[in-house]
């Protein structure tokens, strides 16, 4: 049940093929057919948007998840007002990584920053660190200390 790996002019050969299956959802899971790192960097899967990940967040994403709201499919722009002028503790977090998103997209795929949007932002729970709290008489309660992966995904607009 191994995939076989294809060389560079293979995929190049059928780029239309493999961009058309991998755009087709599987129909039992209803997920894309996964691609090989090298062959997303050949077929030039993912170079039109800018994306930035960061995992580990000290923040509950709970949390995260309200800000994201108030930044989705906004501009470029207007994200970086809404996130400087937002009096939440995720948003600090996330200017950093639009800004780190916006440079993936400027720097690496050669995108306009006058066109940038946020497409995309999720936050997914990331482990929990357990502590313990002592208490009274020899008890101890048990604190959560969650943590989050935030990412967010930038494109121009069409």
């Amino acid at each position: 049940m191994e995939k076989k790996v294809l060389s560079k002019e293979e995929l190049l050969k059928n780029k239309d093929q493999i961009l058309a299956q991998q755009n087709a959802k599987h129909t039992k899971s209803n997920k894309p057919a996964l691609l090989t790192k090298k062959e997303r960097k050949v077929l030039g899967v993912g170079k039109d948007e800018g994306r930035a990940i960061l995992k580990h967040a000290r923040i509950s994403s709970r949390k995260v998840k309200i800000v994201l709201d108030l930044i989705k499919n906004k501009g470029i722009d207007e994200a970086y007002g809404v996130l400087k002028f937002t009096p939440k503790a995720a948003s600090e977090v996330l200017y950093k990584l639009l800004k780190s998103a916006e440079a993936n997209a400027v720097n690496n795929n050669g995108l306009n920053h006058d066109e940038l949007y946020v497409a995309e932002a999720f936050a997914t729970q990331g482990p929990t660190l357990k502590r313990i709290m002592p208490r009274a008489q020899g008890r101890a309660f048990k604190i959560q200390k969650r943590t989050s992966h935030i990412t967010l995904i930038v494109k121009e607009r069409q």
